[in-house]
């Protein structure tokens, strides 16, 4: 019987699309390839080659250790994370879909990967690796979707992030710009960074939308069309990508830690979805010759059309339609674990705590209400307000399908939409469950969440656990300045 692996590089077609690979390698000179996929927390691991070996290693794959899904960090004990030296070697495989030409330096090209166990492995061998949040989500999504009769998740995400200077150390340290929200004159002293972002981004597939300047001291938000689940965490991740490359080229410092000022916003990451049925892949140039495209073809869908459910179906022009609130109530009713998902970092909760700044503390939804963790943001869609910019997507993604599956299965009612502030709501006798205020205490609620939990398949639920929770004993485990200064001079 064939393996996951086998299966996967034998599939229809794949060997054409490697040798249209081949010609844009040629074409375009191509000299060197990053073999990428995503770890548990987001970060961008891989290998690189030289473009002469693409189809042996698009056949074969390349190798690397387990541990590298896990950032290939130590815990506080000195262990590796996740796998220890004696664990397996992954097998990495590219997708020719992917292949896109890095536009900063045009004789390199990317490609994202999906990840299988080796196949010398006793258990499974072959078989797909459950450490990898990227091949995940598509497998969830796909399953989603065959369980519920072709319903496919579309999301668009508001990445904020921070340029910050560097300092005399060559720390990163203050905005480059002044924390006035929505100015058009801070938005203008970075402009030639965010053009910069704005040219990269729609080389490589992103269709950029609208941008402005936030709240916090060189804070941007730049977004783009929303799409594919999948697709839009491939674009988040390669935006991260892109800002970072911009950063080293102006020299300040591309920042998406959710919370370095306290006092003014922080870096949030609203998920804006919708769940759709139908639909079809269209192809958008975005600037491009669409003769001369600079990566594979596929970089540069975006499904259109097709029937959203929650788009409202009666008299009330807000209300979300049956289908689609249902799906909403397994989000409302398992908000506080997936905290511990959208925000991920112990940084992550100062942004829940540092209050008057909009951000979502309490596990409840209603119209253009931002005191709530989810509002509908517009007709058609509703946005998930209690993630941030430290976010790994993929997890995100899976976990959102994993509770939207429960609401729809179990017709979970999210309750009446709070049209009040929160804050008025409670006072006046609503009960309305909290979210987690620590990244510890959101953990816990993940692990009392069986439900979450199935977006996390495999290894995966108790490798983010693990990792997540070192980190959380770490803080717990470290003196602060805040601590010498409260405590230090207490007694005589």
């Amino acid at each position: 019987m064939a393996t996951d692996l086998e299966r996967f590089v034998e599939e229809d077609g794949r060997d054409e699309k490697i040798k249209q690979v081949r010609a844009k390698i040629d074409e375009m000179g191509i000299e060197y390839l990053y073999l990428q996929f995503v770890s548990v927390t987001g970060k961008i691991m891989g290998k690189g080659i030289p473009a002469d070996h693409w189809e042996t290693v698009a056949k074969k794959g390349f190798q690397l250790v387990y541990g590298a899904t896990m950032n290939l960090f130590l815990d506080r004990a000195g262990n590796y994370l996740g796998y220890g030296p004696e664990a397996a070697e992954l097998i990495g495989i590219p997708e020719p879909d992917t292949f896109m030409q890095l536009p900063w330096d045009k004789r390199l090209a990317r490609l994202y990967c999906t990840l299988f166990r080796n196949r010398e492995e006793k258990e499974n061998p072959g078989g797909f690796l459950t450490s990898d949040c990227r091949g995940n989500l598509r497998r969830l999504h796909d399953d989603f979707s065959e369980k519920h009769n072709g319903l496919r998740l579309r999301v668009g995400t508001e990445p904020e992030m921070m340029w910050l200077k560097y300092d005399e150390n060559g720390k990163p340290k203050d905005g480059f710009s002044k924390p006035y929200c929505y100015h058009i004159d801070q938005f203008e002293s970075l402009r030639p960074v965010y053009m910069k972002v704005m040219e990269y981004s729609r080389a490589m597939g992103l269709d950029m939308i609208q941008g402005d300047h936030e709240d916090a001291p060189g804070q941007l938000e730049l977004n783009w069309m929303y799409d594919d689940v999948l697709r839009n965490a491939d674009r988040l991740t390669t935006y991260r990508q892109i800002c970072a490359q911009v950063g080293r080229e102006f020299g300040i410092f591309a920042c998406f830690m959710t919370k370095p000022f306290m006092g003014v916003s922080a870096n949030g990451c609203h998920h804006n979805m919708s769940l759709w049925y139908g639909g079809e892949d269209k192809f958008k140039a975005i600037g491009n010759d669409p003769d001369n495209l600079p990566g594979m073809r596929e970089n540069y869908m975006y499904v259109n059309g097709g029937d959203n459910t929650f788009m409202p179906d009666g008299d009330d022009p807000q209300m979300p339609g049956k289908a689609g609130l249902v799906a909403i109530g397994g989000i409302v009713h398992h908000l506080r674990a997936l905290t511990a998902i959208g925000c991920s970092t112990v940084n992550s909760y100062r942004r829940l705590w540092d209050t008057g700044f909009w951000a979502p503390v309490f596990a409840d939804w209603g119209f253009q209400n931002r005191t709530t963790g989810l509002r509908v943001s517009a007709p058609g869609r509703f946005e998930y307000r209690s993630v941030d910019s430290m976010v790994n997507p993929y997890i995100m993604g899976s976990t959102i399908l994993a509770a939207a599956d429960d609401g729809i299965d179990n017709q979970l009612d999210p309750g009446e939409p709070e049209e009040r502030n929160i804050y008025d709501a409670i006072e006046a006798g609503k009960q309305v469950k909290k979210l987690p205020m620590s990244l510890g205490e959101a953990l816990q609620a993940l692990a009392d969440d069986e439900v979450v939990q199935r977006g996390m398949p495999g290894e995966m639920y108790r490798l983010y656990h693990e990792y997540k929770s070192d980190e959380w004993a770490r803080c717990m485990a470290t003196v602060t300045d805040w601590d010498n200064e409260t405590y230090m001079e207490c007694l005589p």
